[in-house]
């Protein structure tokens, strides 16, 4: 997720407010940011990248920026886009063809005047922010269709605060992540996302963004809680899930003297930390949800 503004005779990534930009809410080129994208697609043949362009310049700067990046070539076009819903190609055809970047704007005239897709023509999109993370609701934000709406193929979840905090993320990011991902898919017509966004995706008390991710994409690659219980070469809906791992027997108390029940050492037991196996690509802040 990017927001670009016409700032100092080029484009800028802002994050700013009355849809200009300014000294203090400049951050960088926006150049920098889409020639290391265009670094790592070179050096990654097999990944595809989304961009989602929180759109404020003037009709040609876009189309100017992409060319001097080296993106061009990597481009998926809007008119290969289904169009009222329609199913989009597989990612190995998408990867055979090198057509490996899709980018979406705000601005809805920029699709027939620009070739860069309108993001609301193929994606709904809950409220970002504070009035996105009430539990048991997710409502669209205000430029997007309904979250149920099946005119749209593609689902981007938005999961974070409207003050970032590093250390209030960790809890939003655990159990209350997980849930939201849930109410999301059943308020959008029983859809998972395909797009997840958070803040500080490496900060949670357990489990995270990666294991959000994990779910949605079992749940669209083989229908399954986890992609890691996908089973390869199967029908939709086949799932291996590993038996649960042995409780650990309590360890003896030492003998001899000095050894006591209160012992803090006496009583403890082995933890076992699960190895999470996931599938995501980010994009700033955005998770890519990986459907094959």
């Amino acid at each position: 997720m990017l927001d670009t503004y016409d700032f100092n005779n080029d484009v800028w990534l802002c994050h700013s407010f009355g849809g200009k930009c300014y000294n203090i809410t400049a951050f960088q080129p926006a150049i920098n940011v889409l020639k290391e994208i265009q670094t790592f697609l070179e050096a990654n043949p097999s990944e595809v990248i989304t961009i989602f362009l929180e759109d404020y310049t003037a009709s040609g700067s876009l189309p100017k920026l992409f060319n001097a990046s080296g993106l061009m070539k990597y481009w998926f076009p809007v008119a290969k886009m289904p169009k009222s819903g329609g199913n989009w190609p597989l990612l190995k055809d998408m990867i055979s063809k090198n057509e490996r970047l899709l980018v979406f704007t705000s601005k809805k005239s920029k699709e027939a005047s620009e070739g860069i897709a309108y993001e609301w023509n193929y994606v709904v999109e809950n409220q970002y922010g504070n009035g996105g993370m009430v539990e048991g609701k997710c409502p669209n934000r205000a430029e997007s269709p309904a979250m149920d709406s099946k005119s749209q193929s593609l689902v981007l979840m938005n999961f974070f605060t409207t003050d970032p905090s590093q250390t209030g993320v960790c809890t939003n990011n655990s159990a209350p992540l997980v849930s939201m991902l849930k109410t999301c898919h059943d308020v959008s017509g029983n859809r998972w996302p395909n797009y997840i966004a958070v803040d500080f995706y490496m900060r949670s008390d357990g489990g995270g963004a990666p294991l959000a991710t994990d779910m949605a994409n079992g749940h669209l690659v083989c229908g399954c809680d986890n992609i890691a219980y996908c089973k390869a070469n199967s029908t939709f809906g086949t799932c291996v899930i590993p038996p649960p791992p042995p409780p650990s027997s309590p360890r003896k108390a030492p003998s001899g003297k000095g050894a006591s029940s209160g012992d803090s050492s006496s009583g403890a037991i082995a933890r076992i930390v699960p190895k999470l196996s996931f599938f995501f690509g980010v994009a700033l802040l955005v998770l890519v949800i990986l459907c094959y």
